[in-house]
């Protein structure tokens, strides 16, 4: 990152990429790992390893918008859609389901966090024309 603008227009897209990464080995590969669950069958270790490549996917393009300018309003869009889908689901929960263990709530706050921090960076960009 050349500049201060690039510093933030970026840095949320490597926090993001620096969590989802490991979380998608962790839901790929050994889920109980982390969180209260045990999977039975064929089809939930098969579902968890698609969810495994479908964060690996997205963390791949943000990281693309990093080194590569092109790519960033697209990195930018998808990753505060992936945020804000997830924690807006996780509110949803939260109101259904009732509360659950820090973790989730620490990671309800962060993605809410980093797909508003993600808005935020897509107006700048739009308005800076910047991409």
């Amino acid at each position: 990152m050349k500049t201060k603008t690039d510093f933030i227009n970026k840095i949320h897209l490597i926090i993001s990429a620096c969590i989802v990464v490991p979380i998608a080995f962790v839901y790929g590969f050994n889920p109980g790992l982390s969180f209260d669950m045990s999977l039975e069958t064929i089809d939930e270790h098969n579902f968890y390893k698609a969810i495994m490549g479908l964060y690996l996917g997205f963390s791949a393009l943000w990281i693309l918008g990093v080194f590569k300018n092109q790519y960033l309003k697209t990195a930018v869009i998808t990753n505060l859609i992936f945020m804000l889908g997830l924690g807006f689901g996780r509110i949803i929960s939260i109101l259904m389901d009732g509360i659950p263990t820090s973790g989730y709530v620490f990671g309800t706050v962060a993605e809410l966090f980093l797909g508003f921090y993600g808005l935020w960076v897509l107006k700048r960009l739009a308005e800076d024309k910047c991409v």
